[in-house]
């Protein structure tokens, strides 16, 4: 891009600064701005507050990687974060610097950042002042960890607040030491955040506002005092919630989706094919589009058990495991998908064996049987396996930093008869120190429970069985309601 274009695309995308050296109102631009007016058509008061932190204070050098889906609204977390900064006392909104990167080479990017700081020279009057740079979809960019590095090095860029978001966790990026080695300040928050959609307890304080919500506990003290005397709370609702999860495995957690599905009682085909659309983009945009719908129901129909790369790739129609396993990854790196391996005694990973599959949301296992009807509809027990899965995933990542994007988050057992447990103990931070977490195997089911637990009790004498709608605290294995599983996790 040329000088004057990089210079027009930042003051249009940046209003606040015309508005300040006006003297003018820095977020009378809200009111009109496509991206957030969009948002109010699917209100249901639902704030991801994933950037709170860094929008409450003024620049203090920290750099923050915010990662996840497409249509998951990381750049209305941006522009929310740019309209609160306006408004601190001590910041000139000149300070604030949004660059939307979908257009962008990586000079281009190298280029901005001595351009913006030029535009907005009049807040280093008299003494140069830190600015917060907010960069939208950078990931697109190839090779933007290394332009940055360099600016975090040498110039100014150093010492400034710096958010970069991104839709594609690219493995050919060194983000780790690029940018978090050294060059990411010294605030002790995260680093390393994903924006996924909503859990099931965001779900319920949105559509079901009168359903009891509880503290959350580590996941290590899943059967502990705190957690027991908060399902004791719960046990008067436990068929409202049993319902509720239901329509959480529905719907899923995207924002609009929730909303659609709350307010007209099902997401609208139109967003599904939203969703579809990206998922094609993103993991296989040159092949028919049935390809992905083939994918989603493969990995759907699988999510229960280790997948076999090379026998699944020939059921879904592709060429070769290789082809296949790229299809995977990109699912994986798209946020699409969790990976799931098998793990020994305390939570290592064992190389080389089959690994388990979830979908992020349950709304994507939806979206083949609602673009092309006549597909079935997804397995219940399956979505909630696969929706316990990623909420622990969420839990241990909120605990430990780039668990998730290392595939080192959840994981599954093998007992000496070749059972599996679904969610075998994996360490955690604790009190300063490291435990680990409860076991859990999902058993969708309102009885016969006990014959069940016999795997996970005779492996590791404890655990949760996560059921339908039975509650049971007694003896070493309880059996709790999924949904109260997911509460205590969130």
């Amino acid at each position: 891009m040329r000088d004057d274009e990089l210079r027009r695309l930042l003051t249009e995308s940046n209003p606040w600064w015309t508005a300040a050296a006006r003297g003018a109102d820095p977020t009378a631009w809200v009111a009109g701005n496509r991206t957030l007016r969009e948002r109010t058509r699917y209100e249901l008061g639902y704030r991801a507050g994933i950037l709170d932190d860094v929008a409450s204070v003024e620049p203090d050098g920290r750099l923050v990687v915010l990662t996840g889906p497409r249509r998951i609204g990381k750049s209305v977390a941006l522009l929310d974060a740019a309209a609160n900064l306006c408004t601190l006392p001590g910041m000139d909104p000149r300070q604030v610097v949004y660059v939307p990167c979908d257009t962008m080479r990586g000079r281009d990017v190298t280029r901005t950042l001595t351009l913006a700081r030029m535009l907005t020279r009049s807040v280093d009057q008299p003494k140069p002042r830190p600015r917060v740079w907010l960069f939208d979809e950078i990931s697109m960019v190839t090779g933007w960890t290394s332009a940055l590095k360099l600016a975090r090095d040498t110039t100014p860029f150093g010492d400034d607040t710096v958010v970069v978001t991104g839709s594609r966790w690219a493995q050919s990026e060194d983000i780790q030491g690029n940018l978090l080695a050294g060059r990411a300040g010294s605030s002790g928050s995260h680093r390393i955040r994903q924006l996924l959609p909503m859990t099931f307890r965001d779900f319920l304080t949105a559509a079901y506002p009168g359903l009891p919500v509880v503290p959350a506990v580590n996941p290590a003290e899943l059967q502990g005092e705190d957690a027991r005397n908060a399902l004791d709370e719960l046990q008067f609702v436990v068929d409202d919630l049993d319902l509720a999860w239901q329509d959480y495995l529905t719907c899923g957690g995207f924002p609009r989706a929730v909303f659609e599905h709350t307010r007209a009682g099902a997401v609208s085909d139109g967003y599904a094919r939203d969703l579809h659309a990206w998922l094609r983009r993103d993991v296989d945009p040159d092949a028919p589009t049935n390809t992905t719908t083939l994918l989603l129901r493969g990995i759907s129909e699988r999510m229960s058990s280790p997948i076999n790369l090379t026998t699944t790739a020939q059921d879904l129609g592709y060429p070769s495991r290789p082809t296949f396993t790229a299809r995977v990854d990109r699912l994986i790196s798209t946020h699409a998908a969790l990976r799931c391996n098998q793990v020994r005694e305390q939570g290592d990973r064992v190389v080389g064996a089959h690994y388990k599959l979830y979908l992020c949301d349950p709304l994507l296992a939806w979206i083949p049987s609602i673009v092309s009807p006549g597909l079935p509809a997804p397995d219940f027990a399956r979505l909630t396996e696969s929706a316990l899965g990623v909420t622990l995933a969420r839990a241990i990542e909120a605990l430990d930093e780039g668990r998730w994007l290392s595939d080192d988050s959840v994981g599954y057992a093998r007992t000496e008869s070749n059972n599996e447990i679904d969610f075998a103990p994996v360490r955690v931070p604790l009190d300063g120190a490291h435990s680990t977490t409860v076991p859990i195997e999902g058993k969708w089911v309102d009885a016969g429970w006990r014959a069940e637990a016999r795997v996970i009790d005779g492996k590791y004498g404890r655990g949760i069985m996560a059921t339908k709608s039975v509650l049971d605290l007694d003896g070493d294995v309880w059996a709790v309601p999924a949904p109260m599983v997911a509460l205590l996790l969130a």
